[in-house]
């Protein structure tokens, strides 16, 4: 089942049950929100998708329509953006240690005075070692990074808005887990999306405490929500377009299968933290990549455009990007 987010031509928020085919969906009559939907299916105590069938719907709408009137949402928003927390896992996925290894390489061997282990690759090692938890019992804990509450948060097909002291402007193609907690202060996943994480891997290379610097970027997700069972293996394609035509295009690995880490590992140490566990609040969770254009050398400009797509995902994400001139300046701080 694959629900989205839209503005009707009243500018009121809805949400659709998306077709197979992508091509149209069917507006879930008497619903402004998936955040609404899923609060209401924690209230009866069954799932989302008994939720989603127990409502009528409407006409069928265009999804291509939608898209050309940039009428698309992110698939789970809050009302109040400072809810929504957008966070993430790195070095989770088989071979996404290689393109962190190689930045910080040069740096480490310098300092050892020949050839060093990095702190990313032990990292890596570790979530190789442990990562995929036991029954009941917690695997080895991995990197975590917070990007921002739910106003960094691109709508598909709108500009990302990369700020203009970045000195990158880098995708992450990867999956999204979508929660929201419960009255109960319990996480309920309502599933997951195809997410743009972008980041700003110049700034990292510097030095790999750059890391929290360069993850405070805007992202991207959607535009459909999977809900229900997620795939073991997946198989994605991650490409940039300059001008309208393909600059750049890799297919890119996702799923269990390709993981070092289990889903239910990287959720456990997220939520571990009861300041996680507010009821109310909606959770956005990245869960890594190992497919970046930056390790290709790609150079991303303003103009560009990235489409993520996965099958069984719904239709791809396309947001170009933008630079945008910073609304802060160095003794811009009031002193009251």
């Amino acid at each position: 089942m694959l629900l989205i987010q839209y503005l009707d031509p009243q500018q009121r928020s809805c949400v659709g049950l998306l077709a197979e085919d992508g091509e149209s969906c069917r507006p879930i009559l008497g619903v402004a929100s998936s955040y609404d939907l899923a609060w209401a299916a924690i209230a009866a105590g069954h799932d989302l998708a008994t939720q989603v069938a127990s409502r009528h719907q409407g006409e069928p709408v265009s999804y291509a329509a939608l898209e050309r009137a940039g009428a698309l949402l992110p698939p789970l928003t809050h009302a109040d953006v400072a809810h929504c927390h957008v966070t993430g896992t790195g070095l989770t996925h088989l071979g996404s240690a290689a393109t962190r290894d190689q930045m910080h390489q040069a740096q480490a061997q310098a300092e050892a005075g020949g050839k060093a282990v990095t702190d990313s690759m032990k990292m890596f090692q570790w979530g190789m070692a442990g990562g995929r938890h036991r029954p009941g019992q917690p695997g080895t804990q991995p990197e975590w990074f917070y990007k921002g509450d739910g106003s960094i948060v691109t709508a598909p097909g709108q500009a990302l808005p990369s700020p203009d002291f970045a000195l990158d402007h880098g995708e992450e193609p990867e999956l999204v887990g979508l929660y929201l907690i419960g009255p109960d202060h319990r996480p309920y996943r309502l599933g997951f999306a195809v997410g743009n994480e972008f980041s700003d891997h110049v700034t990292e290379r510097k030095n790999y405490l750059y890391l929290a610097h360069s993850k405070l970027r805007p992202c991207a997700m959607g535009p459909a929500l999977r809900v229900g069972a997620l795939p073991a293996d997946l198989i994605g394609e991650s490409r940039i377009e300059r001008r309208g035509e393909v600059l750049w295009q890799r297919p890119f690995l996702t799923g269990e299968a390709n993981m070092c880490h289990s889903i239910a590992n990287l959720e456990y140490h997220h939520f571990k933290y009861a300041q996680f566990l507010q009821p109310g609040d909606v959770h956005l969770h990245f869960f890594g990549t190992a497919t970046l254009s930056f390790a290709d050398g790609v150079c991303v400009e303003a103009g560009d455009t990235f489409v993520l797509s996965l099958p069984g995902f719904g239709p791809a994400l396309r947001n170009p990007v933008a630079s945008r001139p910073s609304s802060f300046a160095i003794e811009g701080v009031v002193s009251l």
